[in-house]
């Protein structure tokens, strides 16, 4: 079983459903949210999925994928899924020497970021080792490689991708905790390991099919399109959750009237501190 197929089961029975809701600026103080269906996730993914096959990111392939929440996120995620490679997630909070070291210990043969994790990638020499492949999601520079706009136009077709097949045992992630009790550890997530949180995490929250999430932590909301929920990503930094402007969360949480949060302590003590002195 596939991981991406939890994802895709939802795409295809409800395609003008909102899987996701992502900030794209602000205007007069106020963050300016666009959408994607799942029927735009699943095509948008299915053209990655194509260019990343063409870059030689296939099946098996370790992958360190380094950008913010986002739209581009969750494609380029489920497109990895697709193909069979396998996303490594470090939170870049742990600061550049432990993530350098994570990385090494990975030892991923693709690279996927933003221009600045490029930047440091080169700048730090993370990965050289192992790395051979690089796709920058935005402009490229001096660091060659291909962009993530490059991949959709070589994989662009009206025809569904055929998703790798995979076996319950097979690796399909690799996550590094957060480092706050000890030194990053990776976690070696196989694709029966998905499949079993998903169940896990709707039998525990008691998530009914149609929720809307409000995701502060990028990797869990990775969980809510294979949940039947809409993911609505907040206008916030995830690698300083203490220092969120609750405003902003509590605004998400109106505007699209979401049903569940997931965030860390030091961001709910913020967000609740702020919700009693203004009575919200």
């Amino acid at each position: 079983m596939n991981v991406a197929s939890l994802v895709l089961d939802r795409a295809r029975s409800e395609p003008d459903a909102p899987a996701i809701h992502h900030p794209v600026g602000r205007k007069g103080g106020k963050v300016l949210y666009a959408s994607a269906t799942n029927r735009a996730l699943d095509r948008d993914s299915d053209w990655i999925a194509r260019g990343l096959e063409s870059v030689g990111v296939v099946r098996g392939v370790r992958t360190a994928l380094m950008v913010r929440p986002s739209l581009e996120f969750f494609a380029l995620m489920l497109a990895l899924f697709k193909v069979g490679a396998i996303p490594v997630l470090v939170d870049p909070g742990i600061g550049v020497r432990r993530l350098g070291r994570c990385l090494d210990e990975a030892e991923p043969e693709a690279f996927i970021g933003v221009p600045l994790a490029q930047a440091a990638r080169i700048a730090l020499g993370w990965g050289r080792r192992t790395l051979r492949t690089t796709v920058t999601v935005s402009r490229r520079w001096l660091w060659g490689g291909t962009t993530l706009d490059e991949l959709r136009e070589r994989g662009r077709s009206d025809e569904p991708y055929a998703v790798a097949t995979t076996r319950d045992e097979d690796e399909a992630a690799i996550l590094f905790t957060s480092g706050s009790t000890g030194p990053p550890k990776g976690v070696v997530y196989s694709h029966a390991n998905f499949a079993a949180q998903v169940e896990a995490i709707r039998a525990l929250g008691r998530i009914e099919h149609g929720e809307i999430d409000l995701p502060t932590f990028p990797p869990f909301a990775l969980f809510d399109p294979a949940l039947g929920m809409t993911a609505v990503i907040p206008d916030m930094d995830p690698t300083r959750p203490g220092e969120v402007d609750p405003r902003r969360i509590i605004d998400a949480a109106e505007e699209f009237r979401a049903t569940n949060l997931f965030g860390s302590p030091a961001l709910l003590d913020t967000v609740g501190r702020y919700g009693v002195e203004n009575g919200v």
